[in-house]
């Protein structure tokens, strides 16, 4: 692998299947490999996993741990004077482990401006709404108090994403936050903001209704 590259860490494990779309696409391994997604001997299991993919970086879906392993990757890139940068996905869910504030409290002191970190901020969780599991506001504020630069955004525009992540580039001494505030299901009607819908597959009748909404608001613009 080119040792100067872009790190990618998947803290929420369990979404990669969008992952691994992107890795077939880019032509990590054939797509049709997609149909195998957790079956017995598949390499495409429900978390990512670093011996069956040696590409990834590292296996994930213990939640809470993604970000402390990317806080690692960036302290190694400042010791070996290395100008890569990682980029690590959290769920909102997650960030209520306590492992995610150990490294909210260590990457400032080590001023690890090379780290940006993601949270997918969809309000939703397993057990319910984040406001009633474990209320994370003010989400942003508690960020800034660690001494993070923190963005906050609409999670479903593109140029608010690509605009946030060029910005993160800026040298500030300070690692980066982005808060990407989303819907879970969105633009399916029967699954937007519905926790029911968190682990739960679509029925092929479901699945096809669904692909329909989105394509027509593709077509909609």
């Amino acid at each position: 692998m080119w040792e100067d590259r872009d790190r990618f860490v998947l803290s929420k494990g369990h979404g990669c299947p969008i992952l691994y779309a992107a890795m077939a696409k880019s032509g990590y391994f054939p797509e049709e490999e997609i149909y195998t997604l957790r079956k017995i001997n598949s390499r495409l299991q429900g978390h990512p996993d670093h011996v069956r993919f040696p590409f990834i970086e590292t296996s994930s879906g213990s939640l809470g741990q993604g970000l402390s392993v990317a806080q690692g990757m960036a302290i190694a890139a400042k010791l070996n004077h290395k100008k890569y940068k990682i980029y690590c996905l959290l769920g909102d869910g997650e960030i209520q482990e306590g492992q995610i504030w150990e490294t909210a409290m260590s990457a400032p002191k080590f001023q690890l401006d090379n780290l940006v970190a993601i949270i997918d901020a969809n309000q939703g969780q397993i057990d319910g709404h984040t406001r009633d599991v474990m209320d994370l506001a003010p989400l942003k504020k508690k960020w800034e108090a660690f001494n993070w630069d923190v963005q906050e955004i609409n999670g479903h525009e593109f140029h608010e994403i690509l605009t946030a992540l060029d910005k993160a580039q800026l040298e500030r001494k300070k690692p980066h936050m982005i808060i990407a505030n989303t819907v879970k299901g969105k633009g399916v009607s029967f699954m937007e903001d519905n926790i029911e819908w968190h682990g739960v597959a679509p029925t092929p009748e479901q699945r096809d209704k669904a692909i329909k909404e989105l394509n027509d608001k593709v077509l909609k613009g």
